[in-house]
């Protein structure tokens, strides 16, 4: 499911920052944007919001602005103070003029470093627990889709289960016009008194029953509700993705079988609302 959140809180020592998206995936796919001196935690905090968010393409990024002005290399003072001495030594036994010696100086190997600032442990503290609220900010964000997503599916489902109730009142007079239909056209065609009744029954009853839709509508209504129960269930997402395919089935098998214009129509209807179901579920957990 899509989702945004977002927080921020201030240390005695620095301020974070963390925002984090979600998008609709399949899987849990997570990029985060974290500073390298945790590192070590990434896989530790990988798991934990793969089990907080189940699935989703999540980026989550992390600032942190320290209010300690920190100096990101340090100088080897000793080691800039011997070369400083030997390079001065050595210009004035060349008669070289001995200014600008400390730019010289900084260029030397290991003058300078940079000190790789250990992760602090209370540091991590405080930024995980920024985090977690970031997470909960978009949970919530995700039970408000979620409650929008709810409503769009029982008004749709409530569309398909009136267009079934309509095929059911239509279903009984159906089978009868069909009967009588065949039975003009064959009078009209060979003649009434040529006809075999006992094998026109025979063959009439045979061909009935291929249009016959009683088990493919209760199997419908089955589905409907049952869509409606799993609903209810936490991360039922893959299974209302498969009760819908189930759903589709019935009402195409119906549409095959209804050979009937009125039927045709609510098959469509169907179909359509059906359709838009099924373009839901993907942003179910």
């Amino acid at each position: 499911m899509t989702g945004f959140g977002k927080a921020s809180q201030e240390f005695e020592s620095k301020t974070v920052n963390v925002e984090i998206r979600s998008l609709n995936s399949k899987n849990v796919d997570l990029n985060l944007r974290l500073s390298s001196v945790y590192r070590d935690k990434e896989h530790e905090l990988k798991s934990e919001i793969a089990k907080l968010l189940e699935r989703g393409k999540i980026d989550l990024s992390v600032y942190v602005e320290s209010k300690i002005r920190e100096t990101p290399v340090e100088v080897n003072t000793d080691l800039a103070k011997a070369y400083y001495e030997k390079i001065k030594q050595l210009a004035i036994e060349l008669n070289e003029p001995t200014t600008n010696l400390l730019a010289q100086v900084l260029k030397m190997p290991d003058v300078l470093k940079s000190e790789r600032k250990e992760p602090n442990e209370q540091d991590w503290k405080d930024i995980h627990t920024v985090i977690l609220k970031a997470i909960e900010g978009l949970n919530t964000f995700r039970e408000d889709e979620g409650k929008s997503i709810e409503k769009d599916f029982e008004d749709r489902l409530k569309v398909i289960s009136d267009a079934l109730e309509s095929i059911k009142a239509h279903d009984a007079s159906r089978i009868q016009n069909i009967k009588d239909r065949i039975k003009k056209n064959l009078d009209e065609v060979v003649g009434a008194d040529k006809v075999d009744k006992n094998r026109f029954e025979q063959e009439l009853i045979y061909y009935i029953e291929k249009l016959d839709i009683n088990e493919e509508k209760v199997r419908l209504k089955t589905h409907l509700d049952y869509f409606i129960k799993t609903m209810k269930e936490p991360a039922g997402g893959r299974k209302l993705n498969f009760i819908g395919q189930e759903i589709g089935r019935e009402i195409n098998t119906i549409g095959s079988k209804a050979n009937d214009a009125e039927m045709q129509k609510l098959v469509v209807l169907m179909k359509d609302e059906l359709e838009k179901i099924k373009e839901q579920t993907n942003n179910v957990l």
